[in-house]
């Protein structure tokens, strides 16, 4: 199939579940590290900095799988029953620049696959997959190559109530969802030819569902940080088109281990600095004022200008990058990934 037919199709493909709630589930690892094809939506979500030689720079690696309804019941080897999607950025800060690239394909083939048993996740040449204890990032991008290896250092952190994460006002409008926070990372990035070994911190995201978004919803704003003195923050919240929120939440874990989960409306974002951007002309904020139950916070995006354009793909655009966390006393305590979906159109899922 080429691309852009595929992609004219996703939407009503690829969605075509949304409104059917999740099945009561038990989080079991390593499987549920794993692909869970029976749900419409999943993505495995790596993000993290790192530092060599002076530089600091900020990278993602996601990969996302979706269920084509319509094409289950076909016996054809060439119907694509799921599709995956991968996006790949590396933030340069001294060098104010974002590099993205992106893949997308049908499993099968030996083309790309998602294993059910453990997480593997391949497409073509880009891979991410568990081996003892670590994800294994491996991205040879256009302008850029990732060879990463993000070590646990802490218990998985199970969110929302054991692992399910509602994300509106129904119950079906959720997610099962879990972290592993403060991964410790080491390997290569390579950009433009120079090559780095790097080390640093990383946070991974796995996430699956039938029906993530309300129909009300536009988009979200989420971050995810991993503080210095070992804690983990997760918060989000849902928004309508006209700014205001429809769902939030969030958790915050203790560097000894102590887990407070935030209930509906103890999450707050208040944007403080716009940034606009000149390829989708949307309005980002940059800078964020965040109240949770653990503090007030303060998130700073490194460079404005990490809006990655994903259109070749997933069909999006939508801003992710590379933040600081600064508390109450204004003290920096704190580095990790800031996103922001449907600011630039309504987002489809």
């Amino acid at each position: 199939m080429r691309r852009r037919p595929l992609l004219a199709a996703l939407p009503a493909l690829v969605f075509a579940r949304a409104g059917w709630a999740l099945p009561p589930h038990r989080m079991a690892f390593p499987a549920d590290h794993g692909a869970h094809p029976q749900q419409s939506t999943e993505w495995w979500y790596i993000t993290g900095h790192a530092e060599a030689q002076g530089r600091t720079f900020g990278f993602q690696v996601t990969f996302f799988r979706s269920r084509v309804e319509a094409t289950q019941q076909m016996q054809s080897r060439f119907a694509a029953k799921q599709l995956l999607f991968a996006h790949a950025a590396v933030t340069d800060v001294q060098g104010r620049r974002l590099w993205h690239d992106q893949r997308i394909a049908r499993a099968g083939f030996g083309i790309a696959e998602a294993a059910t048993d453990d997480g593997r996740v391949r497409l073509r040449d880009w891979s991410l997959a568990r081996a003892d204890g670590s994800w294994q990032a491996h991205v040879p991008a256009t302008d850029f190559r990732l060879d990463l290896r993000c070590a646990e250092t802490q218990p998985v952190l199970l969110q929302g109530e054991a692992g399910l994460s509602r994300k509106g006002p129904r119950p079906d409008q959720a997610s099962e969802y879990y972290s592993e926070p403060q991964l410790a990372v080491s390997g290569q990035l390579a950009l433009r030819g120079q090559v780095f070994d790097v080390t640093g911190r990383a946070w991974m995201d796995h996430e699956w569902s039938d029906a993530y978004l309300a129909p009300q919803a536009v988009g979200w704003d989420w971050i995810g940080m991993n503080l210095d003195d070992g804690s983990a923050l997760m918060a989000f919240r849902i928004r309508r088109e006209d700014g205001s929120t429809l769902w939030d939440g969030g958790a915050f874990r203790s560097a000894r281990g102590d887990l407070y989960v935030a209930r509906p409306g103890e999450t707050q974002f208040v944007p403080h600095r716009r940034w606009t951007s000149p390829l989708s002309n949307a309005s980002y904020p940059v800078e964020w004022g965040v109240r949770t139950p653990a503090d007030f916070y303060t998130v700073r995006a490194v460079i404005d200008n990490q809006e990655l354009d994903s259109r070749g793909s997933t069909g999006a655009i939508y801003w992710e990058g590379l933040s600081d966390l600064i508390d109450s006393s204004g003290k920096r305590v704190g580095r990790g990934y800031l996103e922001m979906t449907g600011y630039a159109h309504r987002l489809r899922m």
